[in-house]
């Protein structure tokens, strides 16, 4: 079996992409602690959709609500 290379997406430096990496997508613990930090910290986000999509969902009753016969 190979073992592929790639760059760690935090530090640049020589990472596996195998099961024997329990770190993977990045090279160390550091690193993968760093990013999760990133996604803490709010710098790092996705995209959400429009928020007139949401304005829907406004109108339902919340969860476990009788609704009116």
């Amino acid at each position: 079996m190979t073992t592929r290379k790639y760059a760690c997406r935090q530090c640049g430096n020589s990472a596996q992409l195998d099961p024997s990496n329990p770190w993977r997508p990045f090279c160390s613990e550091r690193c993968k602690t760093l990013d999760l930090g990133e996604w803490f910290g709010e710098r790092y986000s996705i995209p959400a959709e429009a928020q007139d999509d949401f304005n829907d969902a406004a109108d339902l009753p919340p969860p476990h609500t009788p609704r009116p016969q």
